[in-house]
């Protein structure tokens, strides 16, 4: 076993789920390296050296430059706002430090491109969060649809909604000012991600994107409350896909389901220890949908719990992130998502944006 000293830049929602996977990840999957809870960065040294004493970590800060800079910081994790992450990055990577980096990759996707090309000539580890996509239920549903369980998938719909802007009197704040901070910016990545893990790449699309309620109290609205896509993939498959940050009643509406020439797949965050599959095989009158329950046969469920049927949470899903990253640092090979699996997704967003913008349809191999 060895140690890695480990900073993150943000301690906030995001902060805390990182500092808390970081402490458990080696219990969990008795990792050969072993993080080090080493610095943390907040906005203020009040809050940063709060977030210290409540993690654990050794020191604090309230600039990211002295954390990536510190000898005793082997490894960044990036849980900052998205305008931030470019610059913590490329400084990271100069030094030949690994970095996570929540998502989005970047701001935009001049931001991503820049990043990716800093990881490659750093030629480090690097990762783009993305956690949704690492539960047991849908590390299943890709290995099903990759082993042809359902046939060739013709038809896929995504969704991620949520509701927590659903009311117009929720005041205006750093959530609905910004490009970055939108439904598009901020819950799409995901979906999109998911759509890329499930499918692989998407070759053209068109889009709407909206905002719904362009004022609230305390100020103007400047980004897009929601947005919808059709898209068609380079397997060949047809595409549909929402994402809503006003979508009242749905609290962690990311879900998904794809049809094929065998059978389908179901799947819904907001039960995320089931999947759904549909064998087209047997007499018709026995034909359903069959609920699965995540156990110890599915991927990375058995490091958290014996029991069949008991089940994963979010905090787990970022325990397999800092599993991932650390053996991306260990032994040197990519692990998905890397910066470039990140890139992807903000292409697939620019694309979506312009076409928003134009009502025509657009080529992702143009962005």
């Amino acid at each position: 076993m060895a140690e890695i000293g480990i900073g993150i830049v943000g301690g906030g929602y995001m902060g805390k789920a990182h500092a808390v996977a970081m402490s458990a990840v080696g219990a969990v999957f008795d990792t050969t390296l072993r993080p080090r809870l080493e610095m943390i960065c907040a906005t203020s040294p009040e809050s940063a050296e709060r977030y210290r004493a409540a993690y654990g970590f050794a020191r604090a800060t309230d600039d990211w430059q002295v954390l990536v800079n510190d000898p005793g910081v082997e490894a960044v994790v990036i849980a900052s706002p998205q305008e931030t992450h470019r610059a913590i990055a490329d400084a990271a990577f100069a030094l030949g430090k690994p970095v996570f980096c929540e998502k989005p990759l970047g701001a935009s996707l001049d931001d991503s491109r820049a990043m990716v090309a800093a990881a490659d000539a750093a030629g480090v580890a690097n990762m783009t969060g993305f956690n949704y996509i690492r539960t047991p239920a849908s590390q299943y549903a890709r290995q099903l649809i990759a082993d042809g369980v359902i046939g060739d998938v013709t038809w896929f719909r995504g969704e991620h909604t949520e509701d927590f802007l659903a009311n117009p009197q929720t005041p205006a704040s750093w959530r609905t000012d910004g490009d970055a901070n939108g439904t598009m910016g901020d819950l799409a990545p995901h979906m999109i991600n998911a759509a890329l893990a499930l499918l692989g790449p998407i070759e053209r699309l068109i889009s709407e994107v909206e905002t719904v309620h362009t004022t609230r109290p305390g100020g103007a609205v400047t980004n897009d409350d929601h947005g919808q896509m059709m898209c068609r993939f380079a397997g060949g498959a047809m595409g549909q896909m929402y994402f809503s940050r006003i979508s009242t009643g749905r609290k962690m509406g990311y879900a998904y389901e794809a049809t094929g020439t065998k059978g389908a797949i179901r799947f819904d965050q907001e039960d995320q220890n089931a999947l759904w599959l549909y064998r087209a095989e047997g007499p018709e009158a026995t034909r359903g949908f069959t609920k699965i329950l995540t156990g110890p046969a599915h991927p990375d469920y058995e490091p958290f719990c014996q029991g069949p049927g008991h089940g994963t949470g979010y905090q787990d899903q970022i325990i397999i992130e800092a599993r991932d990253f650390l053996r991306a640092i260990e032994t040197g090979q990519p692990v998905w998502p890397t910066f470039k699996d990140g890139m992807e997704v903000n292409r697939v967003i620019a694309a979506a944006m312009a076409s928003s913008k134009n009502k025509t349809w657009k080529e992702i191999s143009d962005f």
